[in-house]
């Protein structure tokens, strides 16, 4: 059998396309999400395959060999040497290609409103104004679709087992998503990159609540009115015992509440 060994070739200081991996799984369930296959799925099998060329310059399958732990070694090592190594803060969680994780302590800091609709009664937010108020814990979670945002119910570096709240910033969505709008999002899932996530969810305009994010306190009033009496006392801390649990539903939501808290763990993939 001749040698289908891959290789990494320069074209005019790019890369050339040498090799392709074909996966191969009997009929059965096809239960795959975004995690990968389900535990009881049916048997797989994967091959290495050489990429040539054909006159025309286009590429084309030839025949392959079982996929083997020294093809996975050769292109994990390949592949890892496009990843920069860096020096990481101590409030980096997890730092991986497709992930990074880190928190933030509680603090003030200045925020923006420029609310869409303006309640009646409120003191401070009436108009766009910048004013600082008390933020609480935060965790954040970039991948490559989406910045996580959620409250911590302790100012302390969270573990795997830490119960997640929702977010009071009015740039969330009530699934921990970032709002992005017209922010700029950030190209690398890197350590460098934090500044520009955190300016994305704290010096951006707060509007208005996302759909259903005023459930995510209790108390009376809701999430705005609490925002503005917070910048009306020129509060200090942000009253952590108002936020909701992290995937907890309201009953005039329609939907039941969570019964399973959401962890750290859940989110990042950490043991519980």
């Amino acid at each position: 059998m001749s040698d289908h060994s891959t290789q990494f070739e320069a074209a005019g200081g790019g890369l050339v396309l040498r090799g392709a991996i074909l996966l191969y799984r009997s009929e059965g369930p096809r239960n795959f999400s975004s995690h990968g296959p389900h535990r009881g799925d049916t048997a797989a099998f994967a091959s290495m395959h050489a990429v040539e060329h054909d006159e025309e310059g286009r590429p084309v399958i030839a025949s392959g060999v079982p996929l083997s732990r020294a093809h996975l070694r050769q292109w994990t090592e390949a592949l890892g040497r496009t990843v920069r190594p860096e020096l990481l803060p101590e409030n980096v969680l997890v730092a991986h290609p497709d992930m990074l994780a880190w928190w933030v302590p509680e603090q003030v800091r200045p925020a923006y409103f420029n609310l869409s609709t303006r309640l009646a009664g409120l003191r401070v937010l009436t108009q766009r104004t910048v004013v600082p108020v008390p933020y609480p814990a935060h965790l954040f979670i970039a991948t490559r679709s989406r910045l996580g945002v959620y409250a911590l119910p302790a100012n302390e570096r969270p573990v795997a087992e830490t119960r997640l709240l929702h977010s009071p910033i009015l740039n969330v969505f009530v699934n921990g998503a970032l709002c992005w709008g017209n922010i700029p999002i950030p190209r690398a899932l890197a350590a460098s990159s934090i500044p520009e996530f955190e300016r994305a969810v704290f010096d951006s305009w707060s509007t208005h609540p996302n759909p259903g994010q005023e459930f995510t306190v209790s108390g009376k009033g809701g999430l705005v009115r609490l925002w503005d009496d917070l910048a009306a006392r020129r509060a200090r801390r942000f009253p952590v015992k108002r936020l909701k649990p992290f995937g907890a539903s309201d009953r005039r939501q329609g939907r039941r509440a969570s019964t399973e808290p959401i962890t750290v763990g859940m989110l990042t993939g950490g043991s519980r």
